[in-house]
């Protein structure tokens, strides 16, 4: 009979701390009316006859201060593949282009647009949830199998099971704990 350590809870941690690390990257998008360079990471810009390459391969972010964000694009020929994917982001950002310097101002939000902000960071913070529970389900499925059979007894498929119970808890804790600070860094006026 084979020893419980043939079970990977190592990789299910793994797994709910990508999870967890994918929200908090989803979050660092969402503007909050100060500039942050990784405001800028989603956009996947599309260049040289369809490469598609993310804004930091092809220039210098930069913060020069708390309502602009600055992009010293490398190339020039890409310029206005930048300015143009900046634009159809949908982050409701107004580039201005100077030479292969691009400059964007980062408005003041409204109230009704924080609200909508506070909404999107909650559907996000849900998704990042629901995959700490896909992480868990699989790890149970994994000790079931396990247990029907016979690499291990019940009562470690009940020790394994409550371990998992536990580090799930603690991802959505950190899940919640960041929705919660975001929300009020966007509801800040």
């Amino acid at each position: 009979m084979a020893e419980p350590q043939e079970f990977d809870i190592d990789d299910l941690q793994r797994r709910m701390d990508g999870a967890l690390n994918a929200f908090k990257t989803e979050l660092s998008g969402l503007r909050t009316g100060r500039a942050s360079a990784g405001l800028l990471d989603p956009i996947i810009v599309e260049v040289y006859g369809g490469s598609k390459m993310p804004i930091n391969q092809l220039g210098t972010v930069s913060v020069p201060d708390a309502r602009m964000i600055s992009i010293q694009v490398w190339d020039k020929s890409t310029v206005g593949a930048v300015d143009k994917a900046i634009q159809k982001s949908g982050l409701g950002l107004n580039p201005q282009v100077d030479g292969t310097l691009i400059r964007i101002p980062i408005p003041a939000l409204n109230a009704e647009r924080r609200t909508e902000l506070s909404k999107v960071a909650g559907k996000y913070a849900e998704e990042a949830r629901v995959a700490a529970r896909h992480v868990r389900r699989h790890g149970l499925d994994d000790l079931k199998r396990m247990e029907k059979d016979g690499h291990i007894g019940e009562d470690d498929l009940k020790l394994w099971a409550d371990e998992i119970q536990e580090m799930t808890d603690a991802v959505i804790k950190q899940i919640d704990q960041a929705l919660a600070a975001k929300e009020q860094e966007i509801m800040n006026v």
